[in-house]
């Protein structure tokens, strides 16, 4: 799947293999820039680093603000993404102003700053993966064994989350993901990968969850067509049938809604 870095066992999404590079980068910059110019550079590396990486988040959940209204505990849960990236940058060169005062230290830090950010930008969008097609031919069951065409679905916009029984990100975030598709205008499909249906029908007894949006995919062909390595992962496809967006991992309410939204915007 795209957008995915494997490092053995651990995988981890490109976009923020992308940021954890470039605040190394600067803080390996500014320990230099300390070094030469004698300042207090290194220390207010850290502390635009800290400043830029809060104000990002809150950003984020400004921007977002009746999904995190509705889990406002999600506001820390920083490892599922979400942040305003320029929202953190601004914040951090502010808090260098402050920090550091006017000096030459000052703007090397500010270039280094607004240098990484700008190549940041550019490399991110030119890696960003293009959308593709999802495959045809892909069928489903519901848990009383009905088949589910996905082509059937093309016209309409649509969220597969690919999860199992044994995926603790999965159970986490199940509740949530159930609740979003209960009032969407668009189809939140939660497809099982690889379980039977009495596995699958017990676990949700057990957990107390409707089985409406719960479908099986016995044989893991969804996962196989699209490259998806790890669960849970959500794939937002498009009224055309292109997959237009991938989360691999976790997905927060405000991220599941700004996916549908954007599918929404696109239907009309």
């Amino acid at each position: 799947m795209d957008g995915i870095i494997s490092l053995g066992p651990f995988m981890i999404a490109t976009d923020r293999a992308l940021a954890i590079a470039a605040i190394w980068a600067f803080l390996a910059i500014a320990t230099w820039i300390a070094a030469r110019t004698g300042s207090n550079a290194g220390q207010a590396g850290w502390t635009a680093i800290g400043i830029g990486f809060v104000a990002a988040r809150l950003g984020y959940v400004l921007e977002n603000l009746p999904a995190f209204l509705l889990e406002p505990w999600t506001v820390i849960a920083v490892w599922q993404g979400g942040f305003s990236p320029w929202v953190g940058v601004a914040a951090a060169a502010l808090a260098l102003l402050v920090k550091m005062g006017r000096r030459r230290a000052t703007v090397l830090m500010l270039g280094a700053l607004g240098g990484l950010s700008l190549t940041h930008a550019a490399v991110s969008a030119a890696i960003e993966p293009k959308a593709k097609q999802l495959p045809e031919g892909l069928q489903l069951t519901t848990l009383t064994g009905r088949p589910v065409a996905l082509d059937g679905m093309r016209g309409h916009g649509f969220v597969l989350n690919l999860w199992a029984t044994w995926c603790p990100p999965c159970r986490r975030e199940m509740p949530m993901v159930i609740d979003v598709a209960a009032t969407s205008s668009v189809p939140v499909l939660l497809v099982n990968q690889g379980e039977p249906a009495g596995r699958v029908k017990a676990f949700l007894s057990i957990n107390d969850m409707p089985s409406d949006a719960i479908l099986l995919d016995a044989t893991q062909r969804v996962a196989g067509a699209t490259g998806a390595r790890a669960y849970p992962t959500t794939i937002f496809v498009n009224a055309d049938g292109e997959i237009v967006r991938v989360h691999a991992g976790e997905i927060s309410r405000a991220a599941l809604t700004s996916g549908i939204r954007e599918l929404e915007r696109k239907q009309q």
